[in-house]
């Protein structure tokens, strides 16, 4: 039987502004390894695998993968110019922030969140060559604090999918084992306030995949989320809903069932058929795309043109969603969204969500 996923629309993929070039590192680059001093042993030497395998958990996948593309815009930015990369020259690096945010040509400029991104990517590039960049050198500092002052504005948040949207996107979704699946993942994801990287991270069981970023455990009143964080694992409890209709619960058991699922990661590619499930992993880029299908397809926001529209929705709107819409203690919406702070919480709670605490009234004016 036919077994290759599918693919759902999306919008074209990003290109870069140039060709990405190899700098990759070496296997061991930066890697924790003996010193020079110390002989070598089996014991050792195993040793030396395990750190290393710890080192590489330090840091997410996608966020090495953006630092290496970092490292190589980079460094080819030097070489078409003339100049070495190495070694980090806070002279040279202040022209390159410079370019970034005011490129000559066609090249569109970078805003400063997307600079800073930058640099923390050859500071991380400089580290696993033995070379240290230091950021607070004026060459540096005084030319990004120029940048800011003159190009930054506040950030773009996207829209937050409230409980009346998610079911219109629902509605959107067929009745079959493709449809059973994104109701699915959209109903965890709001309910549990998810990443869109944490959603497809998930396996059945503890343990079942190398790649796992955490499990699920189905328990009488709902299902019970073991994720894997920056700061450690965390626990997210997702309650049964008031039908069937909305309950990410029975969204879930249906997807399981239906899709036969026990082992292994949670949400996984459909055949092109569309009869059976495949055991490969998705990616979470199928987050944001179902998302911003099934926004279209609901017709939501249709004061603005239908692209302009669809661009404000994204995987964060899922969480921007459960922060803004959820009448409960605040503290409670901070735990299960992972925050360190309710500042940060506060950052999702949208426009059409301010004045719902009326400050001004309860001081008694």
């Amino acid at each position: 039987m036919d077994q290759t996923p599918e693919k759902l629309p999306s919008e074209p993929p990003e290109r870069s502004n140039v060709r990405e070039e190899d700098d990759s590192l070496g296997p061991d680059s930066g890697d924790p390894a003996l010193p020079s001093h110390v002989a070598g042993s089996g014991a050792l030497d195993r040793l030396v695998e395990t750190a290393r395998d710890y080192a590489r958990q330090a840091v997410s996948e996608n966020t090495l993968t953006a630092y290496a593309k970092d490292w190589a815009h980079f460094s080819r930015w030097c070489r078409m110019r003339g100049a070495d990369p190495l070694p980090p020259s806070p002279q040279l690096i202040g022209l390159y922030i410079a370019n970034l945010a005011a490129p000559a040509g066609r090249a569109p400029a970078l805003s400063v969140s997307s600079i800073e991104r930058r640099l923390s990517g050859l500071a991380w590039g400089y580290a696993q060559r033995g070379e240290k960049l230091d950021r607070k050198d004026r060459h540096i500092a005084s030319v990004l604090a120029g940048i800011r002052r003159k190009h930054a504005r506040p950030p773009v948040q996207k829209e937050a999918i409230l409980p009346e949207d998610l079911r219109d996107m629902l509605a959107t979704l067929r009745h079959d084992l493709r449809g059973l699946r994104d109701r699915a993942i959209l109903l965890i994801g709001f309910a549990g306030g998810l990443r869109r990287s944490e959603i497809v991270s998930l396996d059945h069981g503890r343990d079942d995949t190398p790649d796992s970023g955490g499990w699920v455990e189905e328990l009488e009143d709902g299902v019970l989320i073991t994720l894997r964080g920056k700061t450690g694992w965390r626990e997210v409890e997702i309650a049964r809903g008031s039908s069937n209709q909305t309950c990410p619960v029975h969204a879930l058991t249906q997807w399981l069932h239906y899709a036969q699922i026990d082992f292994g990661p949670l949400f996984v590619a459909v055949s092109r058929t569309g009869l059976k499930a495949t055991g490969e992993r998705l990616s979470d880029k199928h987050v944001a795309r179902l998302i911003k299908m099934c926004a279209r397809e609901a017709g939501l926001r249709p004061d603005l043109p239908e692209a302009e529209g669809i661009r404000l929705f994204s995987g964060h709107s899922l969480r921007a969603g459960l922060a803004s819409s959820a009448e409960i203690d605040e503290r409670y919406v901070q735990k299960q969204l992972g925050h360190a702070s309710a500042e940060m919480t506060r950052r999702y709670q949208r426009r059409r969500d301010r004045f719902r605490v009326n400050l001004t009234k309860a001081a008694g004016l």
